[in-house]
């Protein structure tokens, strides 16, 4: 990005330099769209894969619906202990690309992004036994032209969005106390609050990150330097866009 404060002090860039700048920006947010996009295909085949293989028409002791029944994968999988594996292995892969990042190559990180998304998808599985699928797809389209335009508003807007980082992580800090609260509380009112303040957080921290992404792209950096940025860009906006889901799928998704 050129940096036009104290320009008595510095050149202007060239005409040349300044399209190539601008080309190689604009490399580097697609390979962050397409990482992150096709993290999100991954999640999305892995989780619906997941609930083919655990559910069954035909009837079993494991019965979740009017004409749905798990098998042994499924009893494995949703209702086993195993399930807490399921559920916490996201996070604990999430935290440790976020802090091994550095030190892997560029294939390894995206490997592990991969992986990272197809456990995802593998512990998102349970939507399908909870939300009709019309309504998945619905809300997922919904998310997808939302995150689209806000994602766009942060890379386009020339307004500094820096000074709602903090706002918004706070945002995020009072979210995850109020859902461990709502464990003991199951209020349905609480959790029509936290899905509003969800959306709305997400929808921050969408084109806040954006704007992150686009401002760490440094031309000088090498080829390993900037992908490791990108994986981590991607890995910043599939959060924003998975989180932002499952928030819109609590206020508008229909329940089986």
């Amino acid at each position: 990005m050129a940096d036009f404060r104290n320009t008595g002090m510095r050149s202007v860039p060239a005409a040349g330099t300044r399209a190539d700048i601008d080309q190689g920006l604009r490399s580097y947010m697609i390979k962050v769209y397409n990482l992150m996009a096709g993290g999100l295909v991954l999640t999305g085949i892995a989780a619906y894969a997941l609930f083919a293989a655990a559910t069954t028409h035909e009837p079993t002791a494991y019965q979740v619906g009017t004409d749905l029944f798990l098998t042994n994968l499924g009893y494995t999988v949703f209702v086993s202990p195993l399930k807490w594996v399921l559920m916490l292995a996201p996070l604990a892969m999430v935290f440790f690309l976020s802090f091994r990042i550095n030190r892997m190559s560029v294939s390894a990180a995206q490997s592990t992004f991969w992986i990272y998304a197809a456990m995802v998808g593998l512990s998102l599985s349970t939507i399908f036994l909870v939300y009709t699928q019309e309504s998945i797809t619905q809300v997922f389209f919904i998310t997808a032209a939302s995150f689209g335009a806000l994602s766009l508003y942060g890379y386009t807007t020339k307004r500094d969005l820096s000074g709602m980082g903090s706002f918004l992580f706070m945002g995020l800090i009072g979210i995850v106390i109020a859902m461990i609260v709502n464990i003991f509380l199951a209020s349905s009112a609480l959790t029509f609050a936290i899905s509003v303040i969800g959306v709305l957080v997400f929808a921050g921290l969408t084109a806040y990150d954006t704007q992150q992404i686009k401002e760490m792209y440094y031309e000088g950096d090498g080829s390993a330097v900037m992908g490791r940025k990108a994986v981590m860009g991607a890995l910043r906006l599939y959060l924003d866009f998975i989180n932002m889901f499952l928030f819109l799928l609590q206020l508008f998704g229909n329940r089986n």
